[in-house]
């Protein structure tokens, strides 16, 4: 019996832009209540990314430009698992604007699909925010922990409104460049791989990423003293990166890789 060749090359580009076509179909037709579970656990994976992340670079002397490295190295969990394991992250998921531009969802379809991701996200993301605390993880390393968490997200919120959108832009633009990549793997080595680089660059390079500050903010929130994380700071920076990742991640990827991919083929089904 002949048996079918394994074919261990990547989708094409082209390709790929098809499978986030069809992926965003799915996603709007998908039942609410399991959309809202693997919205849930994206946010619990990258709260999870996010704690490894303070925990790597508490107390490490081996430079900055090293720290932020191995910090982003740890911080790569989250999405690993998100890709991997399979969950609905708001971030990845502005993505949906291929389908959106080939007008096969609605407007209102995909504004939907992206709030119940969000909250499910943000929801995953305090859950983890509860149990760190309950688990006693700010202790760890003497209270070095709890105090390199407080001092990260007190400097998150008090980044100015414009700098904190440009990080968020920038950050999503290759939070959507690592999911892209993903999906064209077809291995789960391919997946982490394709992961590992844009991911580690965002965090090294200080890019503010929305569902990973619904846990540094609130948890640094929680263990800060008085004033040390201001709440005003907080909602700031929460509002101003959640729109910077729209922009990265469904216009300056999702919508010119459209414009480049499927564009023509828009048109041409309209004809």
């Amino acid at each position: 019996m002949n048996e079918k060749p394994m074919n261990f090359d990547v989708h094409p580009p082209r390709e790929i832009a098809r499978l986030f076509e069809r992926a965003g179909v799915a996603r709007v037709q998908s039942e609410p209540l399991s959309f809202m579970a693997l919205a849930v656990l994206a946010g619990a994976f990258i709260a999870l990314g996010t704690l490894f992340f303070i925990v790597v670079v508490t107390e490490a002397n081996f430079g900055f430009g090293v720290n932020r490295l191995l910090g982003g190295l740890s911080f790569c969990l989250g999405l690993v698992l998100v890709v991997v394991a399979g969950a609905e992250l708001f971030t990845g998921n502005n993505l949906m604007t291929l389908a959106w531009a080939s007008r096969l969802i609605t407007t209102r379809a995909l504004l939907r699909s992206w709030v119940l991701a969000y909250v499910g996200n943000a929801a995953g993301s305090l859950g983890i925010v509860f149990l760190a605390i309950w688990a006693g993880i700010a202790e760890l390393g003497g209270g070095a922990v709890g105090e390199t968490a407080v001092q990260i997200a007190g400097a998150k919120a008090g980044l100015g409104f414009g700098t904190a959108f440009a990080r968020g832009i920038l950050c999503n633009a290759l939070v959507c460049l690592a999911v892209w990549m993903a999906t064209g793997g077809r291995s789960a080595t391919d997946k982490i791989l394709a992961v590992l680089f844009p991911i580690t660059a965002f965090v090294a390079m200080g890019f503010e990423h929305s569902i990973a500050n619904w846990f540094f903010l609130p948890y640094g929130l929680a263990l800060g003293s008085h004033g040390a994380v201001p709440f005003a700071g907080v909602v700031n920076n929460l509002a101003a990166v959640t729109a910077g990742n729209i922009i990265g991640g469904a216009v300056l990827v999702g919508g010119l890789y459209w414009v480049a991919y499927l564009r023509k083929e828009t048109g041409q089904a309209k004809e």
